[in-house]
């Protein structure tokens, strides 16, 4: 039985999601790299073996909006959005819950690219309407001087263009700094069902102070995802924080967090999944995968059943 066969579409019940029978559902997966980049990843034996290998149930696809060939600058947005609609057929397929990335990064604030991301999401949400496997993120990480004000103004506007097909869909929403402040929307929540709040870290660089805050809007009653982590720096390099990244774990753990790790590629980054230089595109072994990636897969995120 698939994860999809045995929970149905997720909502939102508390801080916790929940499946067709009212059950608590915990998400535990791999974020692709940029598509754009990394395209080769895409595929439904790369998420054949995150499922029956690695034991995950989910899988984030990360398209990036303003970087190099990102899809509102000099990207392809036929052939990206043709990605999109791969991944998540191949997740469909193999009964597996995916993420949809509007990976806001250099641009910053999310608003600057606010129409374009409700024509993406009007249309995604129309296309896959009747797919309760897709969540939705709208927007990856907004930073500088973006506040939680003006990211509660983008999901106003864009979390409509979503319900009007897809209405019991999940929606993740981003907070500030990278999404290391996730105890912003405490005093100012979105008003909207099947919501969640994302939280960011990268271990070697988001400690004690971050957890803090993690603390705080979990005690304060906020539904937190974690949609995008790993144990290095923020940078995705240098060496891996065992140490820092068990802290994590355990809080990640004692709250039952879902949790998505970054990122399914394989490159000199010590944040890949995969060693550098292995060449397969699905169907890795355990001596194949980086030191991050061992870490990983041997940690409760995919320990499969």
């Amino acid at each position: 039985m698939t994860p999809f066969e045995k929970h149905g579409q997720l909502t939102v019940s508390g801080q916790k999601l929940t499946d067709r029978n009212g059950n608590e559902v915990i998400l535990r997966g791999v974020s692709t790299h940029g598509i754009a980049w990394h395209p080769e990843y895409v595929s439904l034996e790369a998420f054949r073996t995150l499922r029956d290998v690695w034991g995950c149930n989910c899988v984030r696809t990360a398209m990036y909006t303003h970087e190099y060939h990102g899809y509102c600058t000099d990207g392809d947005k036929k052939a990206l959005y043709g990605l999109i609609c791969k991944a998540v057929n191949a997740a469909a397929e193999l009964g597996m819950y995916i993420i949809v990335d509007w990976h806001v990064l250099g641009e910053k604030d999310p608003m600057i690219y606010a129409d374009e991301a409700v024509r993406f999401f009007a249309q995604l949400s129309r296309k896959y309407a009747a797919c309760g496997n897709v969540l939705y993120e709208i927007c990856n990480e907004p930073n500088g001087d973006t506040s939680w004000e003006t990211i509660h103004r983008y999901a106003d506007m864009v979390i409509p263009a979503i319900r009007q097909h897809a209405q019991k869909a999940v929606v993740l929403i981003g907070t500030p700094d990278w999404c290391q402040q996730i105890d912003a929307p405490l005093d100012d929540p979105v008003e909207c069902s099947n919501i969640m709040y994302t939280l960011h870290f990268y271990a070697d660089t988001h400690r004690d102070h971050i957890r803090r805050k993690a603390e705080r809007a979990l005690d304060g009653g906020l539904p937190v995802f974690v949609s995008e982590f790993n144990i290095t720096d923020a940078y995705g390099s240098g060496p891996v924080n065992y140490e820092e990244g068990e802290k994590w774990l355990e809080l990640i753990n004692a709250h039952g967090l879902s949790a998505v790790c970054w990122s399914l590629s394989a490159s000199k980054q010590s944040s890949s999944l995969i060693r550098d230089g292995c060449k397969k595109r699905s169907g890795w072994t355990v001596e194949e995968l980086s030191d991050t990636g061992r870490w990983m897969y041997d940690n409760i995120f995919f320990q499969k059943g």
